[in-house]
């Protein structure tokens, strides 16, 4: 029986390879011609440039490229994700000393997915976790090309997610932290946003929610998109749903966090005393970018700087080019004011900034125009230099993780 089950298989293998109109020819060219396809691939290929770089520049020095692909917050989510909250091993704050508390300051669902990825056979903590951030990449990649091709063009959907995939500190997309899983379910929510579609945007963003703190600002978008909606077309429950359920995720983790620590800010405070983060309304942001560009900065707080200043300059043209739908653009904005008024680690802006990939939808749309040669040529330098920034971060600088 099974040997007549495979003859079947493999004739019906033989027809589709020599008709061309045979239906699972046709599939396979379907597949093969998606944009989604080529927006995945090309992620993939500026991925591994990335980690390429990374492994180059680790080796002379003595750095094995897995310690460092779950570096600074890795230890963390591979901690929770085994022994949950109560059993990280020594949890300190930002002083050195013991505090239980500490590890509150990250979100579940990442250390919660990764958990369920460990599970599969011969599949490691760290191997679930890496695979979990390129799985999500990917979800973020082809999000990006849906996104690129209802606002512009289809080759401005695969730059995007190209320059994403190649962006300053791109690298955590290729380790075991939250950037991609947030980019990817932050991507697909304003895709649900952008095509009505509410009830994509709810969960996506309820997820985001329980992944990184950005999502504030993600939830703001989706729910005022949500609820001009249903202002304007009364009938609308879906989005009236989206309202309500979009905050579920953020809220409901402050909320656990606060019950375990007996405090209403208690994340807040975790992160106040675990890492000195706090919002300051941009104070520490702007004496730290004077100090750097006019007094004693070193060369690498000068570069990631400049990268900061970049994504104000993007946010300004995401605003006034007038091309970009305006929940994508108070997305972009968003974040960047989030980034700015968070104090606390201010070396770490670039890879803060890596979630607020609809920055990148004007360069995307601008380089969609060129020549193919000059578009190529130019993405191929983005990708070169963001592995460099990426490499060097993590090997030379070692403190911008």
């Amino acid at each position: 029986m099974t040997e007549l089950v495979d003859k079947t298989r493999r004739e019906q293998f033989a027809q589709a390879a020599g008709d061309p109109a045979h239906p699972l020819r046709v599939s396979a060219g379907k597949w093969g011609r998606s944009g989604y396809v080529h927006a995945a691939v090309l992620y993939l290929v500026a991925r591994l440039v990335s980690v390429g770089a990374l492994a180059a520049m680790a080796a002379p020095r003595n750095l094995p490229l897995g310690d460092r692909l779950q570096a600074w917050d890795g230890w963390w989510y591979l901690q929770i994700a085994e022994h949950n909250y109560t059993g990280v091993s020594n949890p300190l704050d930002a002083a050195g000393l013991p505090y239980p508390d500490a590890s509150y300051g990250y979100f579940p669902l990442y250390p919660a997915l990764t958990g369920l990825l460990e599970k599969l056979p011969g599949v490691t903590y760290f191997g679930a976790g890496i695979l979990l951030s390129t799985l999500a990449g990917i979800a973020a990649a082809t999000a990006m090309y849906r996104i690129g091709r209802l606002v512009h063009s289809p080759r401005a959907g695969l730059l995007l997610a190209v320059l994403w995939g190649a962006a300053p500190m791109a690298i955590a997309e290729s380790m075991v932290m939250t950037e991609a899983l947030f980019t990817a379910l932050a991507a697909w929510a304003l895709v649900g946003e952008l095509e009505r579609k509410w009830y994509l945007a709810a969960f996506a963003t309820l997820f985001a929610g329980l992944t990184r703190s950005t999502a504030c600002v993600l939830v703001a978008v989706v729910v005022i998109a949500a609820a001009i909606d249903v202002w304007r077309n009364k009938q609308r429950w879906n989005a009236l749903v989206c309202v309500f359920v979009a905050p579920l995720g953020l809220l409901g983790y402050w909320m656990f966090v606060a019950v375990q620590t007996g405090s209403l800010t208690g994340w807040q405070d975790v992160e106040l005393r675990g890492w000195n983060t706090r919002f300051d309304t941009g104070a520490e942001a702007w004496q730290w970018i004077t100090h750097t560009l006019f007094t004693s900065g070193n060369a690498w707080e000068t570069l990631v700087v400049l990268v900061t200043l970049t994504a104000v300059a993007l946010a300004v043209i995401t605003v006034t080019g007038r091309r970009v739908p305006w929940p994508l653009a108070a997305y972009a904005v968003g974040v960047v004011v989030l980034v700015l008024c968070s104090a606390g680690l201010p070396a770490l802006k670039s890879r803060f900034l890596l979630p607020d990939f609809a920055l990148l939808l004007p360069v995307a749309m601008g380089l969609a125009g060129r020549k193919r040669s000059t578009m190529i040529a130019a993405t191929t330098v983005f990708v070169l230099v963001g592995a460099w920034y990426s490499a060097y971060s993590l090997t030379v600088w070692k403190y911008a993780i």
